[in-house]
């Protein structure tokens, strides 16, 4: 992806100048005199060569700050400034790396209060070198961040930081902006809400957080401004700033897309891959129409019964009616337009509504907001805002809830996560959660993992996984263990899979009298205040995903001295990377806690892996036994281990079709993002 030289200066003096320089800490030493033991495990490979290499890199850019900690603000700024003309004028990024690392080190510690430490220095070199650098929660990624995206802004090209929801863009960017301000650099956000006008604004500045979402359909809807236009893309979204429009009226709101780097890089490039993203488009004669077919399917698909009327693939997820089933459809009745339909049509209607009744539910996949259907992220917990289901699903959940019917439909542009970002010429990503999905990475993405050592020792401790043989047992379990470690004077945060289950815990609670805070998607205004108290001691805070990527519990006084935060989880997501990235709440920084994974054999993941028949079977033995049954255990880990394995299977299939559809519009002169193949 990067055809920059990968030069590196050497100390050669090597690690002995850490000591000499006189501004390693105590914590920064143990970074050196464990050195054998933490990098072992990325030894293998390039990329443990390269890490090698980076640790002689940390003297000198410790030797550079003691230099920049001379200067005044003023002269930083200057500093910075002569860095960017460096940079412009073709000297290599890697060679200009330890002063521009050593520049915002010192600017982060006048401004922000917060020294980067040698770690996250590393960290910076692998994220600068393309790379997903895999940091322990709670280990600072977001001012990690800051030293590759501020090396490469030195360019003046595109430079963007995409997170996973617009709260955290936003967030980053203001806690941020004061320190890249201080280095002569602007910094923009883009958010759902945003006009053109700020969107521009965003994509010009030096620096431009966002989702990745909001950069993907702002790609596309620019190229169906420039196809307006009558002109054609050069390159990604033009020849860059410079680029001048002589046309009255619109233009582009993006610019060249230079370096891209992902916070929580699983969560864009594996959670969000499976679904592209799709500007939707139909004409206004055929609207009425559709509106009233999907009303009319969601209205008649209680009537089809499971296994005779049709057949449900539960790897696939999908519908396919029977003969019966067709049947039934075709002796329905059908008011006006429906009629005017094509039975073929009214099957694929149908088996969307059946599909919907059986597998989407209220508060927790989705959410119903002024009159609106709003999918609820699972891997996050949080509100995605702007998202529609694809294949028509989103209009079937509409006609179910009869909320209004969100026609259009069709295509009008169309990009996947993994092209959006291929497109690039640098991209870069860092998570908490990596290792498990490095294949993919490497593979989909040509980026290799690089395990970066914590600045502390974890201290997180794992109490036994528990299972039950049904939920209410497990719910029953869940709740005398709240109380228990609530007496001790130990925060407590319960992670629940969706929102209908973070009430039902807490209608548990508040019958035993414990009280609580609820965090879900319904909540989301109370965010800022139930995260701040969560790790006060004896608080009890239930929470959705929202609790876990891009959240930092603060423990409160004296709740070190008892333990920590103890983190319980309710249930196994559809990805093991869920489950840890909720676990990471606690231990963080060198801080103690713990966490306990609860299970039943009544638990979604069951049904997800083996279909609701199988399902039923494990839930009807679960109901005849007592107590904890953990020999079931690696049942379910087995369950949540193939669901991992049938997403991979879906984004791999979709990969390969978007690839044989962009390269067959090509052959016949089609743009692969705007024109339909059908």
């Amino acid at each position: 992806m990067s055809t920059e030289p990968r030069q590196l200066e050497v100390a050669a003096s090597g690690g002995g100048l850490l000591a000499e320089s006189g501004m390693v800490d105590a914590n920064d030493l143990r970074l050196r005199s464990s050195a054998a033991s933490r990098f072992g495990s990325v030894r293998k490979g390039i990329m443990g060569l390269r890490m090698e290499q980076w640790k002689t890199l940390l003297p000198v850019v410790n030797r550079h700050e003691n230099e920049y900690l001379k200067l005044n603000d003023r002269e930083i700024r200057k500093a910075s400034l002569a860095l960017r003309f460096r940079a412009r004028s073709g000297e290599s990024l890697a060679k200009i790396l330890p002063e521009a690392y050593a520049l915002v080190r010192v600017a982060s510690q006048r401004i922000l209060e917060m020294r980067h430490y040698d770690v996250q220095i590393l960290g910076g070199m692998a994220l600068f070198h393309g790379a997903i650098a895999e940091m322990e929660t709670g280990e600072g990624k977001t001012l990690t961040a800051t030293l590759p995206t501020y090396l490469r802004a030195l360019m003046g090209r595109g430079t963007h930081v995409a997170t996973v929801n617009d709260y955290l863009a936003e967030r980053d960017a203001d806690w941020m902006k004061p320190l890249y301000k201080s280095l002569g650099m602007t910094v923009g956000v883009v958010l759902t809400d945003n006009d053109r006008d700020a969107r521009r604004e965003g994509y010009h500045s030096d620096i431009t957080y966002g989702t990745a979402k909001e950069f993907g359909f702002d790609f596309m809807r620019d190229r169906l401004l420039l196809r307006r236009m009558g002109r054609e893309m050069d390159g990604f979204l033009g020849s860059g700033s410079s680029q001048r429009w002589d046309d009255s009226g619109d233009m582009p709101v993006q610019r060249e897309a230079y370096f891209a780097l992902l916070d929580e890089a699983d969560s864009i490039l594996i959670d969000d891959a499976r679904t592209p993203l799709i500007i939707g488009s139909i004409g206004e004669e055929a609207r009425e129409q559709i509106v009233s077919t999907y009303q009319w399917a969601a209205e008649n698909a209680s009537g089809f019964e499971d296994d005779h009327d049709y057949e449900f693939d539960h790897e696939k997820r999908k519908v396919e009616l029977t003969f019966s089933g067709r049947q039934r459809v075709r002796t329905l009745v059908k008011p006006g337009l429906v009629a005017e339909m094509g039975l073929v049509d009214l099957y694929e209607y149908t088996e969307r509504a059946i599909k919907v009744a059986r597998e989407f539910f209220l508060d927790e996949q989705y959410v119903i907001r002024d009159g609106e259907i709003v999918i609820v992220d699972e891997s996050t917990g949080r509100i995605a805002e702007g998202r529609k289901w694809r294949d028509g699903i989103h209009q079937a959940v509409e006609a179910n809830e009869g909320v209004e019917v969100s026609v259009p439909t069709g295509q009008a542009a169309r990009i996947t996560v993994q092209d959006l970002f291929l497109r690039y010429r640098h991209v870069a990503g860092m998570t908490g959660t990596a290792s498990s999905a490095a294949r993919e990475f490497r593979k989909v993405y040509k980026l290799n993992v690089v395990k970066i050592p914590t600045n502390r020792p974890n201290q997180r401790q794992r109490w036994d996984d528990l299972v039950f043989g049904s939920e209410d047992a497990k719910w029953d379990a869940i709740v005398t263990e709240v109380q228990e470690v609530h007496d001790l004077g130990r925060p407590v945060l319960i992670g629940t899979r969706s929102i209908d289950k973070s009430h039902l815990l807490s209608a548990k609670l508040k019958t035993a009298r414990i009280d609580h805070d609820v965090l879900n998607a319904n909540e989301i205004e109370h965010e800022a205040e139930i995260v701040e108290r969560a790790g006060i001691a004896g608080r009890v805070t239930v929470a959705t995903n929202m609790a876990g990527r891009g959240t930092d519990i603060k423990l409160g006084e004296s709740v070190a001295e008892t333990g920590g935060l103890h983190v319980i989880c309710t249930e196994l997501h559809d990805s093991a990377r869920i489950d840890r990235q909720l676990i990471g709440r606690c231990a963080r920084q060198g801080d103690p806690g713990t966490y306990r994974q609860y299970m039943a054999l009544e638990d979604d993941i069951l049904k997800e892996a083996h279909g609701k028949t199988k399902a039923d079977r494990y839930k009807a033995t679960g109901s005849n036994l007592v107590g904890d049954v953990n020999q079931y255990c690696s049942l379910l880990r087995k369950a949540q281990q193939k669901v991992e394995k049938n997403h991979f299977r879906d984004r791999t299939v979709m990969l390969h079709q978007e690839k044989e559809r962009k390269k067959l519009q090509r052959e016949i002169g089609q743009d692969p993002y705007l024109d339909s193949a059908d």
